[in-house]
């Protein structure tokens, strides 16, 4: 049921003059919410928005926004679907190109790659699924749940650079995909490839949490044998090579930008953890959830991340006529991977790679779907516009990025996961921070307040905090086109990554410092 259900109904058959409020703690007590209230005032009436969400609502679109979910709204789904959400997001072609840069882009052997994916990636999803357990216990997406760490105001800041995030990860993702299908048709462009893909991922985030839910429930399934298959295929080929780890600052230097980018693309969920799990029952036990998040992250992104390093070995060979780094050459990772596939499995290798294309989808319906909610979050106008309608535009948007940068997707890609290491390294260090130190376990936060900005922090301490935190990151950090002082001192000509490491311990460190006085001043 959507933000204007039952009660909603209610309200229009009783009285159109005194809303009810549709939010809830545990115990039934309803909690005023002024996004609640503003939305639904403008459903009973005659204006834009109304007729939008009426519509919306015929066809089985999700109405809800960034309103609370009370408890009676909860799906009985079973918890499984808390780990096939991210089994599917992750079982796709871009997690096995994370892998298979580690050596054109980074020159790493097969070793240490499959070390640097097997421990970063246990370390980058711990805040994926801490998080997650935040959403049946609160009812709150993950933005708005970060007002209890950045504070009314403060959080819009954080809520941008999540934008960002979501539209930045949409268009790297949808590069691969175009990629494979000029792999498999030369003749279709790269701009047309992301149409249709986003065309795709649109549909189905158009009808919200439900439907969103349903399809990754079983896309991995197809991607997961297609996957087994390029195994099969590439250990039958015998161009496997054991590329052996290098030695010296060099070295250390690539394998702690790999590492960078691999926490990045583990950890990019954290910012809207909570928003796949709201809808759970609020009696859902944490541990579980924690669990079946872990599981539903950890499996693919090992498995297509470890699978794309081995195939990329293939383009270490000297002899004679290289077909997968000219097909690297020629498509990206969408023609390495139809170097595999396509020579011994012909049509139906061909189609297989169509197959992973798609499989973009299910990486990008999260994206796409926590977008508007950020969105929404931004300024009471901008909750004013049904999430659907945010939806479309971030679509757009992330087209108009992606199709100019088709031609660039490694640099693309590396400096993107960089990004997002830095940013949510101070997200996760300022919002654990405040959880373990000030709110001291789940029993400090008081849901009923997520709406009241004089209540909640005033978030001086967490924009300080991440003003530092940027610091740190400018510090460390290894990019084209810049390198910090002490990312110099790490590496050789190009340095190495440590930008996320000290981004987390500088806002960590601030803010424990900076909130023990803001709360002392304002006893909030």
């Amino acid at each position: 049921m959507g933000p204007f259900s039952k009660k909603q109904a209610d309200v229009e058959a009783v009285s159109s003059e005194k809303p009810v409020y549709n939010n809830e703690t545990e115990s039934g007590e309803y909690i005023p919410d002024e996004g609640a209230v503003a939305a639904e005032t403008f459903v009973l009436g005659d204006s834009w928005y109304a007729k939008t969400q009426r519509l919306a609502g015929k066809f089985g679109v999700e109405q809800r926004g960034i309103e609370r979910v009370p408890s009676d709204e909860r799906s009985p789904a079973h918890i499984s679907q808390v780990g096939t959400m991210w089994l599917s997001a992750n079982m796709v072609v871009s997690s096995f190109a994370i892998g298979a840069l580690a050596y054109p882009v980074f020159y790493l052997g097969f070793i240490d790659t499959v070390l640097i994916i097997l421990f970063i990636n246990m370390l980058g999803i711990i805040p994926v699924a801490f998080f997650s357990t935040f959403g049946p216990k609160f009812g709150l997406r993950q933005m708005v749940l970060s007002r209890f760490f950045f504070g009314y105001y403060g959080v819009k800041v954080v809520a941008v650079f999540n934008i960002l995030a979501c539209v930045g990860w949409s268009a790297v993702n949808v590069i691969v995909g175009a990629q494979l299908f000029n792999a498999v048709n030369s003749n279709m462009p790269g701009w047309a490839g992301i149409i249709v893909i986003a065309a795709a991922t649109f549909l189905i985030t158009l009808f919200g949490y439900k439907i969103v839910h349903t399809y990754e429930r079983y896309s991995w399934i197809p991607c997961f044998i297609i996957f087994l298959i390029v195994i099969g295929e590439f250990a039958h080929s015998g161009q496997f090579s054991n590329i052996p780890m290098g030695v010296g600052k060099a070295e250390a230097g690539a394998a702690l930008s790999f590492a960078a980018s691999v926490f990045g693309f583990a950890t990019g969920w954290t910012s809207y953890a909570a928003d796949y799990t709201v809808y759970q029952p609020v009696n859902r036990s944490r541990k579980s959830v924690f669990i079946w998040t872990y599981a539903g992250l950890i499996f693919p992104l090992l498995f297509t991340e470890m699978l794309g390093a081995a195939v990329a070995t293939s383009m270490a060979s000297n002899g004679g006529t290289n077909v997968y780094m000219d097909g690297y050459t020629d498509s990206g990772i969408g023609g390495l991977l139809a170097a595999v596939i396509v020579p011994p499995l012909g049509r139906f290798g061909q189609f297989c790679l169509v197959i992973l294309a798609l499989s973009i989808i299910a990486n990008n319906c999260p994206n796409i779907y926590s977008v508007s909610l950020s969105l929404q979050l931004l300024a009471r106008v901008s909750q004013r516009v049904p999430r659907f309608v945010w939806t479309f535009i971030g679509t757009l948007i992330y087209c108009a990025i992606a199709i100019p940068g088709y031609g660039h997707f490694e640099s693309v890609l590396e400096n993107f996961m960089l990004l997002i290491a830095y940013w949510l390294a101070i997200y996760e260090g300022i919002s654990v921070s405040e959880h373990v130190f000030y709110k001291r376990g789940m029993t400090g936060y008081d849901p009923s307040i997520y709406m009241d900005k004089d209540k909640l922090p005033p978030g001086i301490a967490a924009i300080t905090a991440f003003c530092f935190g940027i610091m740190g990151a400018i510090l460390g950090m290894a990019q084209v086109w810049f390198t910090g002082p002490i990312g110099k001192l790490c590496g050789t000509q190009y340095g190495g990554d440590i930008g996320f490491e000290l981004a987390f311990a500088f806002s960590s460190t601030t803010y424990t410092v900076l909130r023990y006085f803001e709360k002392k001043h304002f006893g909030r």
